[in-house]
């Protein structure tokens, strides 16, 4: 498996940081009448999306992933960014008349969250397909959360070309249809969500698990603390969580893992193999503010799970 697409948002982050709490600023018998401005003590910018931070997490292990995707005027800088690390990104079309995808989250010291997300050029993402951006036949493509109408086309587009997806609806599931999910769930090779998104899904479609592992050929989920679980092949995987002692942010962690299932995916390694990885994958994601402000070459990583799991050598056609 050497031509993998990976298809959803890029974004930029805007982290900010309020050192009091939220709370003390609403006045309850006033929530029809809200006018607030917040002083925050700093603000960071972060490279971010969900395809984005796939496609980075999985050219750090070594592949050449082809991201189709939509950008702004901004997107210059970006993409020197992710061409660095190894990602092709010559399929991402520059919408030159809006801005980039930006999401605006201000923290307060209790960790409650007031965010903003504008969309920008990724609106813009139903316009473009595999057929029309990407020169080659894939042989693997990731559809993670974009345009809602962009998701629903790319599976059609993959069901008609053959091309097996990895499904990864998560934050769009509330805004998918639930006719839609059903078929991007029942004709993907790989579902990936995390506990809580497995719940909405399957309230949502209707689907039971029975019904899913009846159509997949895996199911990932992640289960936060306790790590994650894999079904394939008529068997369930328990994954551990990689010990670190550094848990700093866990924003983007979830896609750090997908880029480790699609890492095993493409060397065809064990299903325990596999999932660790993802877990590995993971923790250098936690270890740092920012969806990609972790580096590692695949001759670190490989060393770094060789001190707490034994691969069986499998590991090596990283190196």
């Amino acid at each position: 498996m050497r031509e993998i697409v990976i298809t959803g948002s890029v974004a930029y982050d805007y982290l900010m940081r309020f050192p009091g709490s939220f709370r003390e600023s609403f006045l309850l018998d006033k929530l029809d009448k809200i006018s607030l401005s917040f002083l925050v003590d700093d603000m960071a910018r972060h490279w971010g999306g969900a395809g984005a931070n796939i496609a980075y997490n999985l050219a750090l292990l070594g592949l050449r992933p082809r991201l189709l995707a939509t950008a702004g005027r901004d997107f210059t800088d970006y993409r020197s960014w992710l061409e660095e690390a190894g990602v092709d990104t010559r399929p991402v079309a520059v919408i030159e008349h809006v801005f980039t995808a930006s999401f605006f989250a201000n923290t307060d010291q209790e960790n409650n969250q007031i965010a903003s997300f504008y969309s920008g050029a990724m609106a813009f993402a139903r316009d473009y397909t595999l057929t029309s951006n990407v020169e080659v036949q894939p042989d693997y493509v990731v559809i993670s959360p974009n345009d809602p109408q962009a998701m629903y086309q790319l599976v059609d587009e993959c069901i008609t070309r053959g091309i097996p997806y990895m499904y990864d609806p998560s934050q769009q599931i509330l805004r998918l249809e639930p006719d839609m999910l059903r078929r991007g769930i029942e004709h993907c090779h790989t579902l990936a969500v995390n506990e809580y998104e497995w719940n909405l899904l399957t309230r949502k479609t209707g689907l039971s698990q029975e019904d899913v592992l009846g159509r997949v050929k895996l199911l990932a989920r992640t289960l936060g603390k306790d790590g994650a679980e894999l079904f394939a092949d008529g068997q369930r995987y328990v994954i551990p969580i990689f010990p670190t002692e550094n848990v700093t942010d866990p924003t983007g962690v979830g896609d750090a893992f997908r880029a480790g299932l699609l890492a095993g995916l493409a060397h065809g390694w064990p299903w325990e193999v596999i999932g660790r990885v993802g877990s590995l994958c993971s923790a250098y994601a936690i270890e740092r503010i920012g969806t990609q402000s972790h580096r590692f070459t695949p001759a670190d990583f490989v060393a770094r799970y060789r001190t707490v799991w034994d691969d069986g050598g499998v590991l090596s056609s990283l190196l």
